[in-house]
């Protein structure tokens, strides 16, 4: 019998290189960059995860790390005070924020230097650009990642051209290789469509983001691509896929999407460790139908063991002390 399939599988190169629980991950991006990291740190690997909050356009994801390398402390003239009395910078997602300029400064200046300190120990940072759009403060003049609900006549929407964003990365990148010689950086285009630009423009704009993110992997060999994008247009080919909004990859694309990677990525031995820990997670959100029994203490001490044994290798630290605080509940115990 003929074998069917059902959709364009996305073929991927195989690296010569790979993932372990021992690789420290650096992830930063757009929305997509947060969902990858989340899926690493529920599987126990070591992720700093988008620590400052979503960046869409690529010019200010250059812009943050290379503040990080450089030591450079957040412009002073791109904070503002909404009308809450709230204090943001127009640099950086609404999620960094403080009552006062000061405060949001010292704030801001914080996480660069995490970044920084993590870079300089980092294996794998991952970069998922989201859209070529970005929006030009008019009055300095300068691409910003976050215009804060300001009034829209204050930016200038401009669809960056592929040499903007060739030439930043390229600096970028000339300085984080003497940075941390052992570095590896994964480009990848987010599955996410910006449909506020219409469709056939979020076309142009994903396709621009694509040829920079090939010209980078076919320039520097330290540079790979993961084709997130290519996987939820092509492999995942239907609506059924999206959320509700029609924009966002459901939980299940999320789920084969990771799962592309990890099987792409990851030593053997860590993929064996996913299995068991999925194991062990539907073991932690169980919840006793019949309150406290002895087969439910069983199952508690039996999971502490094995968490044990885990923690010899990964920190399971919070999970054991979970597990410790259920059995402690049982009377007598």
């Amino acid at each position: 019998m003929k074998e069917i399939k059902l959709s364009t599988e996305v073929a991927q190169e195989v690296p010569d290189w790979k993932i372990d629980h021992h690789t420290k991950i650096l992830t930063i991006g757009s929305c997509f960059a947060e969902v990858l990291g989340n899926q690493l740190g529920d599987f126990k690997f070591d992720v700093l995860n988008n620590p400052m909050g979503t960046v869409f356009n690529p010019l200010t994801i250059c812009k943050i790390l290379d503040s990080a390398v450089e030591e450079k402390r957040p412009n002073p003239a791109l904070f503002l005070q909404n009308p809450d009395q709230i204090w943001l910078h127009h640099d950086f997602h609404s999620s960094q924020w403080a009552h006062g300029q000061g405060a949001l400064d010292a704030l801001l200046s914080d996480k660069l230097d995490e970044i920084r300190e993590f870079l300089s120990e980092t294996d794998l940072l991952v970069i998922t650009l989201g859209t070529a759009y970005a929006y030009r403060h008019r009055k300095t003049n300068l691409i910003v990642g976050n215009c804060h609900k300001v009034p829209s006549d204050r930016f200038i929407k401009e669809l960056l051209h592929f040499d903007q964003i060739m030439i930043a990365f390229e600096q970028l990148i000339q300085k984080l290789i003497p940075y941390n010689r052992k570095l590896r950086i994964m480009l990848t285009v987010s599955p996410v469509r910006h449909t506020r630009d219409t469709l056939p423009l979020n076309q142009v704009s994903k396709s621009t983001l694509r040829l920079v993110a090939h010209r980078l992997s076919e320039k520097y060999k330290h540079v790979d691509y993961f084709p997130s994008y290519e996987i939820m247009v092509d492999e995942l080919r239907d609506y059924r896929f999206y959320k509700e909004d029609l924009i966002h990859p459901s939980a299940v694309a999320e789920e084969y999407i990771f799962n592309a990677f990890a099987q792409t990525y990851m030593e053997p031995d860590a993929l064996k460790f996913m299995k068991e820990w999925a194991s062990v997670r539907d073991s932690l959100a169980h919840r006793p139908l019949h309150g406290f029994t002895s087969g439910h203490l069983k199952m508690l001490k039996s999971l502490w063991s094995k968490l044990n044994a885990i923690s010899r290798s990964v920190d399971v630290s919070s999970e054991m002390e979970e597990v410790e605080r259920r059995i402690g509940e049982f009377p007598g115990m």
